[in-house]
């Protein structure tokens, strides 16, 4: 075969030739099956589209050397198999409207994909009609044949890519394949909550993963349907979402922002039931958390976009994993605005997670108690006889030194206004308060503060436990949530520049840029047209008169071309008042009194997001009485 490079340096006119029906099949596979677990999405979202109410999927090596999946769904009679094998079949759509897919799958590529590139067994049988198989080996099929089966399909793959063995060299290892396929059944799973799955690893003999069929209601079985795949915590810690937007419905639930993960791996989104990963959507999901999150951290939530197949192109990439909306603000805009919503509503609450990693902290390991025990051999038990004995008794002259030492309980008026040395050697100080002179309501969330630690820490009383709050972070929030509603309402102020700054930029590049002028305006930076590409900045926001106007407008240039939008002024504001926040909140080292503590907690209650400090740090946690009777085994 000639090199069609040497040709071209030889001046040749290479010849245009038709690929056989082999070839364009194993190109096909190569955009559509990237690894075992691409082959495990194709065949369960065919499953799916059969109306399956139970999946079943079995792998032997990671997937490279076993996958099968059975399913109940309406199956395929004799005369169909062929048929399926063949490029571009499908029963999904009729090819008159590509922008209408309410399925799926819909190019018909999935199947004979596979059979080009490893050896594929396909059983089914449909209601009313004979079970039958067919297989095909490396692009080559064999007749069909009788065989016995339920009503439903068996697919059955093995040695995947043994066809084409370069392919093999890029598999990772069998773990690494194994953890990925599933991955792809609980994200598919997380969709259908009223399907049943199940993930079994043949080599082991175990069941990797399995969620049976959800009952009840949608938004209800969902939920069960989550707390079993993200975990209870996950549910435990999220916010409902329902919003809908001029024909788009965003549905799901979004994590509280203290309840945050180090990577991208607890973001799950979904378009019409189709598992996504689009910048667009991901980069809206960012913004909706912007300034609650502790810089490095990530948002977890799981979201369901719904919306007229005609609003949505889902034909984009063979692996459909990218979709592109016909309006790309409205739903951009319904994220963003519906999570900030959302986390606003959410008010004071932070992560359940908080309160179990102090009992955590505070756990002592049963080793610990060792040293207060002593053995002791007892002489009628012989030498291999052992018992354990109780430490001995304080002297008269220790009791008579802890007598001495008076507790703040011990107090005749029970309370102290002023600080306490705690313990014999003064290190640390407690100052217990009475009662406010304001009655905080019996239901109050955030209870009624008792003491003050270390001029730091408020401890409030709640019905069931007790809430440790620390003072600056919560009074930093506050303050902050009170200087953004005045710049919102007042409008950013801004400076004009004494020599407008120009900055050059392509042409395209200006016009994104002028697009959105107003809102830059909003928010105190002015710009104007230039010419040839360039535009000029003529005021920027008085509280960044310091900013780099060039580079500035250059990083908003790339959100634009990366996500379609930008934040990253609005980011750069909220910073400058965060800063002032932290200036101009209660600085720890502080005492305050009962009726200040008990005022704090009341305006965290009425806040939105007080649960987080402005880094994304939980204000609070609570520790609930059962958990603290559980710590000293009581």
């Amino acid at each position: 075969m000639t090199d069609p490079l040497n040709m071209r340096s030889a001046g040749m006119r290479p010849e245009i030739r038709q690929l056989d029906e082999t070839a364009a099949n194993r190109i096909a596979a190569g955009e559509v099956v990237e690894r075992p677990a691409s082959a495990v999405k194709e065949l369960v979202e065919n499953a799916l589209d059969a109306g399956a109410s139970r999946i079943d999927v079995a792998i032997a090596q990671g997937g490279k050397a076993l996958i099968r999946v059975s399913d109940d769904g309406w199956g395929m009679t004799a005369q169909d198999l062929p048929l399926a094998l063949s490029r571009h079949a499908t029963s999904k759509i009729d090819g008159s409207d590509l922008l209408d897919i309410r399925s799926f799958g819909f190019r018909g590529e999935a199947l004979p994909s596979l059979g080009a590139v490893g050896r594929l067994t396909i059983t089914s049988r449909a209601e009313g009609h004979e079970a039958a198989s067919i297989t095909v080996s490396a692009g080559r099929a064999s007749p069909v044949k009788p065989a016995a089966g339920n009503r439903g399909t068996v697919v059955e793959l093995r040695d995947l890519f043994f066809a084409t063995p370069a392919r093999l060299k890029f598999m990772r290892s069998e773990r690494a394949e194994t953890q990925a396929v599933a991955e792809v059944i609980r994200r598919l799973a997380m969709a259908e909550p009223y399907v049943g799955f199940t993930l079994t690893d043949e080599d082991e003999g175990r069941v990797l993963f399995r969620a049976d069929a959800e009952q009840g209601e949608l938004f209800g079985a969902l939920q069960t349907r989550l707390s079993r795949v993200m975990g209870r915590e996950f549910i435990e810690n999220t916010i409902p979402i329902d919003a809908t937007r001029e024909g788009i419905t965003l549905t799901g639930f979004a994590a509280l922002p203290t309840y945050s993960r180090g990577t991208a791996v607890a973001q799950h989104l979904f378009v019409n039931g189709r598992p996504v990963r689009d910048k667009l959507l991901t980069g809206a999901l960012r913004a909706g958390y912007m300034d609650v999150l502790a810089g490095g951290r990530h948002p977890a939530a799981v979201l369901f976009i719904t919306c007229d197949p005609h609003q949505v192109d889902v034909n984009v990439h063979p692996a459909k994993a990218e979709v592109r909306f016909r309006e790309p603000d409205i739903a951009r805009g319904l994220v963003v605005s519906t999570l900030r919503h959302a986390l606003a509503g959410a008010g004071h609450r932070a992560s359940t997670t908080g309160g179990a990693a102090v009992l955590n902290a505070a756990r002592v390991e049963p080793a610990a108690y060792q040293p207060l025990l002593r053995p002791a051999y007892q002489a009628d038990y012989g030498s291999a006889g052992r018992s354990w004995t109780r430490p001995p008794s304080p002297s008269a002259e220790a009791l008579g030194a802890a007598h001495d030492w008076q507790s703040p309980l011990a107090d005749p008026a029970g309370f102290s206004e002023s600080p306490r040395d705690i313990g014999p050697m003064g290190m640390t100080s407690a100052r217990i308060e009475a009662e406010p002179a304001i009655p905080v309501p019996e239901d109050a969330p955030l209870g009624a503060a008792r003491a003050q630690l270390h001029e730091n820490w408020i401890i409030a009383q709640t019905k069931d436990g007790f809430i440790i709050v620390d003072q600056h972070a919560a009074h930093e929030r506050l303050v902050y949530e009170r200087l953004k509603a005045q710049a919102e309402t007042r409008s950013i102020a801004s400076q004009a520049l004494l020599i407008p700054e120009i900055v050059a930029l392509s042409e395209g590049d200006a016009a994104r840029l002028m697009a959105i002028a107003d809102d830059l305006a909003a928010l105190g930076l002015v710009i104007e047209p230039f010419g040839g590409g360039a535009v000029a900045v003529r005021e920027v926001p008085a509280l960044l008169r310091n900013v780099d106007a060039k580079g500035l407008l250059r990083d908003i240039v790339d959100d634009l071309s990366d996500e379609g939008s930008s934040d990253r002024l609005k980011s750069r504001v909220d910073a400058v008042l965060s800063s002032m926040a932290c200036h101009g909140s209660v600085r720890s080292g502080r005492r305050m009194n009962g009726d200040e503590m008990n005022a704090l907690l009341r305006e965290m209650e009425r806040t939105p997001r007080s649960g987080q400090c402005n880094h994304g740090r939980p204000t609070w946690v609570e520790l609930k009485l059962a958990d603290i009777e559980r710590l000293f085994g009581r």
